[in-house]
């Protein structure tokens, strides 16, 4: 019964990324069979026509490659933030799409055109590691260790000299981060509670107990076997390709 329970909610975290993962298939297909050059509906930093991309470039793709790279960490990191954060989590995607597009718009390299979804990949595992740091939840904390352990060389995506055959868009990246980080930092009161230690009250008796105190909706109270769940976290690269065929060069992110 509880593995058929488990199944549920790991089903209905993994609906909403998998629709999203299935429509970039769709239209990375329709493109390619068609020819229709989509990737130049990408965004274009500080262009007005540009905006667009804000909605559209996490949703294009340069090559299989580049889709597969997105697809996986997204399906995995959006599946975690629909289970473990499921009141906020839709909130949290929208904006993480929206904001991180926004400000790669703004304040990204005017010459290229940004596609890809690896940018709100970096946003979803900035939240994912900040908010199981200033919630000290044992779950939280546990899946920012699998996502530190399988995506961390994301750090290197903030680095494109490491990589120079590649247009990798790194400024997505970063403001990715960024927006991920701020998200956490803004909802840390919303969502999951903050604290999942069992708490009681003790008396001065129950002195021979391990405990901790602190603080918790303002009230003091000691803590059996407190939680210390402090760590640190870092987020896959993923690349893009120079088209060349394009008028443009194409950052893919």
């Amino acid at each position: 019964m509880a593995q058929k329970q488990s199944g549920r909610v790991l089903w209905k975290g993994m609906q909403i990324p998998l629709l999203l993962i299935i429509l970039m298939l769709a239209i990375f297909i329709t493109d390619r069979s068609l020819g229709l050059s989509l990737n130049r509906f990408g965004l274009i930093p500080l262009e007005p026509i540009g905006l667009l991309g804000i909605i559209t470039a996490p949703l294009l793709h340069g090559d299989f490659n580049h889709l597969w790279s997105n697809a996986v960490p997204l399906l995995v990191l959006g599946t975690g933030l629909f289970i473990l954060y499921r009141p906020i989590a839709l909130k949290v995607l929208i904006l993480s799409w929206l904001i991180t597009g926004l400000w790669t718009w703004f304040f990204a390299r005017g010459e290229a055109v940004h596609i890809g979804s690896s940018g709100v990949v970096y946003a979803l595992a900035a939240y994912h590691l900040t908010g199981a740091l200033v919630r000290r939840r044992y779950d939280l904390a546990a899946f920012a260790l699998i996502v530190v352990f399988f995506y961390g060389s994301m750090i290197w995506g903030f680095f494109p000299d490491f990589f120079p055959e590649r247009n990798i868009s790194w400024e997505s990246h970063l403001m990715g981060a960024v927006t991920g980080i701020i998200l956490a930092l803004l909802f840390r009161h919303e969502g999951p509670e903050d604290n999942i230690i069992r708490t009681k009250e003790l008396s001065d008796e129950d002195s021979n107990l391990p405990w901790d105190e602190y603080e918790l909706e303002g009230k003091k109270k000691r803590a059996v076997n407190p939680v210390n769940t402090t760590h640190k976290g870092a987020v896959t690269y993923t690349y893009t390709l120079k088209n060349n065929d394009s008028e443009n060069s194409q950052e893919e992110n």
